[in-house]
C-alpha cells in the first residue's frame, strides 16, 4: 500500500526517491512475495479515505500489510487507527531516511503499530519489508 504522491515515483525528487517508478515498486513487491508463495494486492491513493477503506478490506483476505504511508506517516492518526483496528501485521517502509530529513518527518504515527520498519533503503526496502513480514507470518521471526 502506497500513500500520497508515491504515484510520482521516478519523476518526483529523484535525488531523494530515485528513478524507479511505482510500477517498478509494485513489480518488485509482487516478485518478492511470489518467491515465498504469497500474493499481493497493490493499492496507491492520494486520498486518505481510500487508503483506510483498503486497510479495512484487507482484514478479510490479507495476511498482512506493507505500507509506505508517504506524508500521512507524520500526520494521520486515522490511518494509524485503521491499521491498528484491523489487527494485521504491518510493515512500514520509507524509501528515504526520514530521520535525516526535515524534523517534521521524524515522527511516525504508524511506528507503534508496525512490527517491521524499513527506512532509507530506497525502493529495495520494499523487498526487505516483504521478506521480514513473511518471516513473521511464517514463524521464522518474531514480530
Amino acid at each position: 500500500m502506497n500513500g500520497p504522491n508515491l504515484n510520482l515515483l521516478g519523476t518526483r525528487e529523484p535525488e531523494v526517491y530515485g528513478s524507479q517508478t511505482l510500477q517498478d515498486v509494485e513489480a518488485l513487491v509482487a516478485e518478492s512475495a511470489a518467491a515465498r508463495g504469497f500474493e499481493v494486492r497493490a493499492v496507491q491513493s492520494n486520498h486518505e479515505g481510500v487508503l483506510i477503506d483498503a486497510i479495512h478490506a484487507a482484514r478479510t483476505d490479507c495476511a498482512g500489510i506493507v505500507i509506505n504511508p508517504g506524508g500521512l506517516t507524520h500526520t494521520s492518526v486515522v490511518l494509524r487507527d485503521a491499521l491498528s483496528g484491523v489487527a494485521l501485521p504491518v510493515a512500514e517502509v520509507h524509501i528515504s531516511d526520514v530521520m535525516a530529513r526535515e524534523s517534521f518527518r521524524h515522527h511516525s504515527y504508524v511506528a507503534d503499530v508496525a512490527i517491521v520498519h524499513v527506512i532509507g533503503e530506497g525502493v529495495r526496502g520494499y523487498a526487505t519489508a516483504v521478506a521480514r513480514l513473511i518471516d513473521v507470518l511464517t514463524g521464522q521471526a518474531e514480530g
